[in-house]
């Protein structure tokens, strides 16, 4: 599977990528058989599935494990795998992580941060990557929240440049989170690659959210940018409580 010559065609034919998360089989099964472009096993598993504050204490053995059950269940759509905050601060460290990604079922990682040696390494290695520039949820902590990036002239322009950078090292894609729409439009008309965006707008190439969050699974937290498509909490909990009441109306004692 040849994902970047095959993102860049579709790019070129004005083609719009939709992509969204899983983490286990029957989800995975459920987005693939609906036709979703990509599948990506994202370490927001640690806020989603985990119940974590953020995503950076998720472990390279819990995106596998995760990744493992989705790639069972996936037989058309490429799966990614996001690589975890401190697994590829070198690129010798960035390529050990990305193969056990690889060897797990991954068609593709992906990492966040304007690092052209990790993803050069990767890239000449075999290994398809996507990159992630915007807001870093990796690096929530020190930036104290979830800011949109590209306000600032300077900010702009660096994100610019990063995205030039991240496609000449070999990304099939590039993941652009919070970033201003203006900015996000422009680098989305300047790369060869489709730029996928989230909570960026619509000139981006495509868009991915978090699979929980569109069908309204979490009513506890809803990104602003998201607008569900879904409530299945209250059904979910609504057949929960119709179970409780019939199971115990039918064992109760006379």
């Amino acid at each position: 599977m040849n994902i970047r010559n095959n993102l860049i065609a579709s790019k070129a034919l004005g083609h719009r990528q939709a992509w969204l998360t899983a983490y286990d089989y029957p989800s995975a099964r459920l987005l693939d058989e609906s036709g979703i472009d990509l599948i990506l096993v994202g370490d927001s598993l640690g806020m989603v599935v985990l119940g974590q504050k953020d995503t950076i204490d998720v472990t390279l053995d819990e995106i596998i494990h995760h990744l493992k059950a989705v790639r069972r269940g996936v037989k058309n759509a490429p799966v990614a795998a996001d690589l975890p905050f401190h697994t590829y601060q070198t690129p010798e460290q960035a390529l050990a992580s990305a193969r056990r990604l690889v060897e797990a079922g991954a068609d593709a990682v992906k990492l966040e941060g304007p690092l052209p040696d990790q993803i050069a390494l990767l890239v000449s290695n075999g290994i398809e990557v996507i990159g992630h520039l915007g807001m870093l949820p990796q690096h929530v902590r020190e930036e104290g929240g979830y800011h949109r990036k590209g306000k600032t002239e300077s900010e702009a322009e660096a994100i610019l440049q990063a995205s030039f950078a991240l496609q000449a090292a070999g990304c099939c894609a590039l993941v652009l989170e919070i970033v201003e729409e203006t900015l996000a439009g422009e680098i989305s008309r300047q790369l060869d690659i489709p730029t996928i965006g989230i909570g960026s707008g619509i000139q981006c190439d495509g868009q991915i959210l978090v699979t929980p969050d569109l069908l309204g699974l979490q009513p506890w937290f809803r990104p602003a940018f998201v607008k569900p498509k879904a409530d299945l909490a209250t059904p979910f909990q609504s057949a929960v409580r119709e179970y409780i009441r019939e199971t115990k109306e039918a064992f109760k004692t006379e």
